[in-house]
């Protein structure tokens, strides 16, 4: 198991993405869930970020929507950076 460790600024998005999305917050907590468990599973989608996002990853919490994160595998930890649209998480 990996720990999530929420960022302050995942914790702000986070709650902002619930409130103008509630029904994807089952599919959040889903998304979260199995990141905790194995964030390499095949139906996250996880994949390394390019640009001035190198050194992140993302991955899929629907076909628009991503979460953003580092993924620590010596301390198996998952740091949560952003969550939101495709445009906003890779501003």
């Amino acid at each position: 198991m990996y720990e999530l460790v929420w960022s302050t600024r995942f914790t702000r998005s986070a709650e902002r993405f619930a409130k103008l999305h509630p029904d994807l917050r089952a599919r959040l907590a889903s998304v979260l869930r199995d990141l905790e468990q194995d964030p390499f599973q095949p139906h996250l989608k996880l994949h390394k970020l390019s640009g001035k996002l190198k050194g992140t990853e993302a991955v899929s919490l629907t076909y628009d929507y991503r979460i953003t994160l580092t993924v620590m595998v010596t301390e198996k930890e998952v740091i949560l950076l952003d969550v939101g649209s495709h445009d906003e998480v890779y501003r």
